[in-house]
């Protein structure tokens, strides 16, 4: 039995994340745009051997001059527009521009999450299942993993100039299982009645989740290192982490979510001994989901050996998650086996 109002009501929440989203997206850009465009200016200042503030420029030394009450900007009688203490108190409570828009962005982010959870529990008392039966509900899943890993790692460290990379994509997700994979709440088929899919598609979600945050920094490492290379790292790239960062952050996810996955391919296999009498049937879903794991496989071993080069292991992360989208964009939709019932 399905409660078609809970899933009316779970249908408006995921509506609901992807407008919240879209402003989020916007407060990002705004953040990558200005931090890019003083990171630039400051580059510039540097080549032309102007002081910056932080460096002994003439902001700190004005602060400097108010501190010790020295005549100067906060001083009345010397033109200044205020007391010092007035001006120390609007620098120490104006937070700078630059971070302004991604922390409106990050905190609109954090509402969208909330969201998004609310759409996906609302499509499970709908159900009254696990909503994960079909790819509808594996893209909402997914999603939602994708914003809690963002918003949590956020708490813990400054990742502002990640908020556009993320919510792009996830939005881009909700897109698609709205318009392209959208089904109706129903009951499940039965041979995914079974706590394996609590299990196995859980696991699977949260790993293409983190995946996904990893294709998003490879491809972001690929980026500014090309630029650095060339000598033109300017505008939206000048606001990222270094190129170094950049990698180390992007091999870290991957160790992270490398294990989550092979744990979805034994799961999967077990679960399939239950339902079908049988591990391995090189079913396509099977096949690509080893495929995935064997290039993922690869770019942890090229990264760790000495004969490859750091960006041509990343073009590995890339080509895996590349796998992944035609797992689950390909596969489900248009191969016929076992696992078809993911589909439209």
């Amino acid at each position: 039995m399905t409660d078609q109002s809970l899933a009316q009501a779970s249908d408006i929440a995921v509506w609901v994340t992807m407008v919240l989203l879209t402003v989020a997206m916007l407060a990002f850009a705004a953040h990558l745009a200005i931090t890019g465009s003083r990171r630039d200016a400051e580059a510039r200042a540097a080549s032309e051997g102007m002081p910056r503030a932080g460096s002994g420029g003439t902001v700190d030394s004005t602060l400097a001059q108010v501190r010790d009450g020295a005549p100067g900007a906060g001083d009345p009688g010397s033109g200044g527009s205020g007391s010092g203490v007035s001006v120390l108190d609007r620098a120490e409570s104006s937070p700078p521009p630059t971070r302004r828009w991604g922390v409106i962005g990050l905190q609109v982010t954090w509402l969208a999450t909330f969201a998004l959870m609310a759409a996906v529990a609302l499509r499970g008392l709908a159900v009254e299942r696990a909503p994960l039966g079909n790819m509808y509900e594996f893209a909402l899943v997914a999603a939602m993993f994708t914003l809690i890993v963002f918003s949590l790692w956020s708490l813990r460290r400054d990742r502002l100039w990640l908020g556009l990379f993320v919510t792009l994509p996830v939005l881009l997700i909700l897109g698609l299982a709205k318009i392209s994979w959208y089904t109706e709440a129903s009951d499940l088929m039965p041979s995914l009645n079974s706590i394996w899919l609590w299990i196995h598609v859980s696991v699977a979600t949260l790993s293409v989740a983190l995946f996904t945050i990893g294709a998003v920094l490879a491809l972001l490492y690929l980026a500014k290192d090309r630029a650095q290379a060339k000598g033109e790292v300017t505008g939206w790239l000048a606001a990222l982490p270094s190129v170094p960062s950049l990698e180390r952050i992007t091999y870290g996810i991957h160790i992270i979510a490398f294990p989550l996955w092979t744990f979805t391919l034994i799961a999967g296999a077990i679960w399939a001994e239950q339902a079908w009498g049988r591990y391995w049937g090189w079913d396509p879903k099977e096949v690509w989901t080893f495929v995935i794991w064997v290039v993922y496989a690869a770019y942890l071993h090229a990264r760790a050996t000495a004969g490859w080069t750091v960006r041509k292991a990343t073009w590995l992360a890339v080509a895996g998650f590349v796998c992944i989208m035609i797992n689950y964009g390909v596969v489900n939709l248009f191969f016929v086996g076992w696992h078809s019932y993911s589909g439209v």
